[in-house]
């Protein structure tokens, strides 16, 4: 199979690319390189993938039916946003432009070019601070908190939309807290495990309550790699989750130990947009997907802390 993995050069598009590779298929990767995080990072990694390389802006739709007409893939893995829910409440116009409008464009690109095959990546955002645990695909979302979940729901409408009106079909996947090897230096495992390894103070938000379904990042492409081999005529979503909520006093406890040194806290106010807990319930994924998460938090952990002494 030809798959088009947007934001191939980011962490969990560089992780993809590589699975995808591992199989046999055939891949090439659209990204800007965008200066969020350092871009020769990322060129680094899409040149490791192997993969054809596509430098474009999905808000240029000109570049975006180059790149789709130059590879004619068979499917489309849509994993390029800009992610981040406190950079969205600073600038929220760049999420709309990017996460919407650049959407819009991939999906209209993609029935131009005959593409029929999606996967998109959502988010747990969505969910914002659902009172219901845990989270399910059929709850209510009326309890967003931030414009990167607004922009990942819509994101999922103009989706549902495109497979109803041009026979598409697409897979939506709300990812919850992911992290492993060449994860975004500013998310809070790569930077808790820098901190405390250095003797340096970890930030922390709050009384260390809040909770996050952390899911390594390996369990996260096996799932992204089923729902690709899956897709059915029209729009589905699911969780792809740890289905083990962690709080943050838990997360900082784990890194302690798979480091070897105690952490130094800095506690500070909670942050704006940061919802409370996130919690997966996958049993849609399960039954549909055969999704079941195998790492868990302090074998990830471990994962990432030799890849971060030796990164490759």
């Amino acid at each position: 199979m030809k798959v088009l993995v947007t934001g191939g050069a980011g962490f969990i598009g560089s992780h993809t690319l590589d699975a995808l590779r591992a199989r046999g298929d055939e891949t090439a990767l659209l990204d800007d390189f965008n200066d969020f995080y350092d871009p020769a990072i990322k060129r680094r990694h899409a040149a490791a993938t192997g993969a054809r390389i596509f430098e474009a802006d999905l808000r240029d739709r000109s570049t975006v039916r180059a790149a789709l007409r130059a590879f004619q893939p068979d499917a489309i893995i849509h994993l390029a946003a800009r992610a981040g829910v406190r950079p969205s409440i600073e600038n929220p116009q760049l999420y709309i432009d990017v996460n919407l409008t650049g959407t819009l464009n991939l999906l209209d690109e993609a029935v131009a070019a005959g593409i029929h095959r999606i996967v998109f990546s959502s988010s747990s955002s969505v969910y914002g601070n659902n009172p219901k645990v845990p989270f399910a695909e059929s709850d209510p979302l009326e309890s967003i908190i931030s414009p990167y979940a607004v922009t990942k729901l819509a994101g999922e409408q103009l989706c549902r939309i495109h497979a109803q009106l041009y026979a598409l079909s697409i897979t939506a996947l709300r990812f919850f807290t992911v992290y492993g090897p060449r994860q975004r230096p500013d998310l809070a495992i790569s930077k808790f495990v820098r901190h405390v390894a250095a003797g340096l103070p970890i930030d922390l938000y709050g009384d260390g309550s809040s909770s996050r379904d952390y899911t390594y990042v390996d369990d996260i492409t096996t799932g992204v790699l089923a729902a690709l081999d899956r897709l059915q005529p029209g729009f589905r979503v699911y969780n792809i989750g740890g289905k083990h909520p962690v709080t943050l006093a838990e997360l900082v406890t784990a890194v302690e130990r798979v480091v070897g040194k105690t952490a130094v806290i800095n506690r500070l106010p909670p942050q704006p947009g940061d919802v409370d807990r996130t919690w997966a319930d996958t049993r849609r994924a399960r039954i549909e997907l055969d999704y079941a998460p195998r790492i868990s938090l302090e074998e990830g952990i471990r994962r990432y802390w030799q890849w971060h002494q030796s990164p490759a």
